[in-house]
């Protein structure tokens, strides 16, 4: 949905416990007294597998169809999810999100192809998804999920899937469905790293029971940022939807109590188990959590930007092209990684990887004029305020990257 921090873990300790497997939930919400709609020939054919399925059967491929489940992101998550859900036959699949597909999006959000790119991501998802099962109904909310909208939006639904990739939204999304009372299929993905779980207040732990607290800002950096195996949210995203199909169908043993981590390169899987904290100020004994506050205050950050700079602390492109173009005396600082630099870089630039930055100062002049740059901005303003902290009176960090630089001033250089 947006587009900042996607780490699957804050760099805080978690609240970590180990209980009883918790007790197989109810029913998702509904009216009792409501049948239960039929199916039609052609759907009968088409989940013929899951009728023979002594957990689903007709009667479960009914309560798939009379179901309603709210997907809070159209990206990488998002795209496993709303496949899955709609061919599996979820009656009424919700769709939040407010972004345009980029060509940046089409290696691992597999809703898209390359004739959607520009276009808004929730009418190009509409169109996918009724095309994998025309016989189920799609809610599009083209909107940015915020603390005045969440709880309407939310409310219409049985259960809400987290497919979001900030910090501020994930816990907005965690505490609406306290709040409601919805559980909330939760899933991240990072680099080769993903975890998943189900957080419903009602029969177990909260988001705010593992991680009370947000990380710094900026410590965490996004996926544009960081990077993020393709075939990732394609793992942890279908298992985020089977979480949601045994919520629905009331069957197996759910993700509640529980949180499971991938490391795609070892693939290999842990449990933790998790219970809910006596103490957690929304879901606790004693909450002092009632309504939904403002997260980008908590979290300290702006959905959708990582710092907050003083307009002296950035320089534009634009301007920086006009310092360059008469050779006024600047030094140019990249803190990407090495693979990033082989891609594209500005001329005359100087390579120093952001983690290599403390040990390297010395290569640097205290009194030169320097302009930071990363991909985006997000680890160059991290530099930046090391090198103020460190002495270095002149540093500026370029707005938007190098990213912004291939936009607005040189479209020769390649994106990635």
């Amino acid at each position: 949905m947006t587009r900042a921090s996607s780490s699957p873990r804050p760099n805080l300790r978690p609240n970590l416990r180990a209980p009883a497997t918790p007790a197989l939930p109810p029913a998702t919400p509904r009216d009792p007294a409501a049948p239960l709609p039929d199916l039609g020939r052609e759907e009968l054919a088409r989940y013929g597998r899951h009728l023979t399925l002594p957990e689903v059967g007709l009667e479960g491929q009914k309560k798939l169809k009379a179901a309603s489940v709210l997907l809070v992101g159209a990206g990488g998550l998002g795209a496993p999810l709303g496949l899955y859900l709609a061919a599996a036959g979820v009656g009424r699949i919700g769709l939040v999100d407010f972004d345009t597909v980029d060509h940046s999006n089409l290696h691992r959000q597999v809703l898209f192809a390359a004739g959607d790119v520009g276009q808004s991501k929730l009418a190009a998802a509409r169109r996918r998804l009724l095309d994998v099962n025309p016989f189920i109904q799609i809610d599009t909310h083209e909107v940015r999920l915020t603390s005045q909208n969440a709880l309407p939006i939310l409310a219409d639904y049985d259960i809400v899937a987290d497919g979001t990739d900030n910090f501020p939204t994930r816990y907005l999304v965690n505490d609406a469905c306290v709040l409601l009372g919805k559980p909330n299929a939760y899933g991240s993905i990072f680099r080769f790293e993903g975890q998943a779980s189900v957080f419903w207040a009602k029969q177990g732990p909260c988001y705010r029971c593992l991680y009370p607290e947000p990380p710094p800002p900026g410590l965490v950096p996004s996926c544009a940022e960081g990077g993020v195996l393709g075939i990732l949210p394609g793992i942890i995203g279908t298992i985020q939807a089977a979480e949601v199909i045994k919520l629905i169908l009331r069957t197996g043993d759910t993700l509640v109590g529980r949180l499971l981590l991938l490391d795609a390169l070892t693939m290999r899987f842990r449990e933790l188990k998790l219970r809910k904290d006596p103490e957690c100020p929304l879901c606790g004994a004693h909450p002092t959590i009632r309504t939904l506050i403002d997260y980008e205050q908590f979290c300290g950050s702006p959905i959708g930007q990582e710092t907050s700079e003083l307009p002296e602390q950035v320089i534009e492109p634009a301007l920086l092209k006009d310092l360059l173009d008469r050779r006024a005396p600047v030094l140019l600082l990249d803190v990407r990684n090495p693979d990033e630099w082989s891609i594209c870089s500005l001329p005359g630039a100087t390579l120093i990887p952001l983690p290599q930055l403390p040990a390297r100062l010395q290569e640097l002049d205290p009194q030169a004029e320097i302009v930071v740059y990363c991909k985006l901005g997000g680890r160059s303003a991290d530099a930046a305020g090391f090198l103020r902290q460190s002495g270095f009176g002149r540093v500026r960090n370029l707005r938007g990257g190098i990213d912004a630089w291939a936009r607005e001033v040189d479209s020769s250089l390649p994106r990635y």
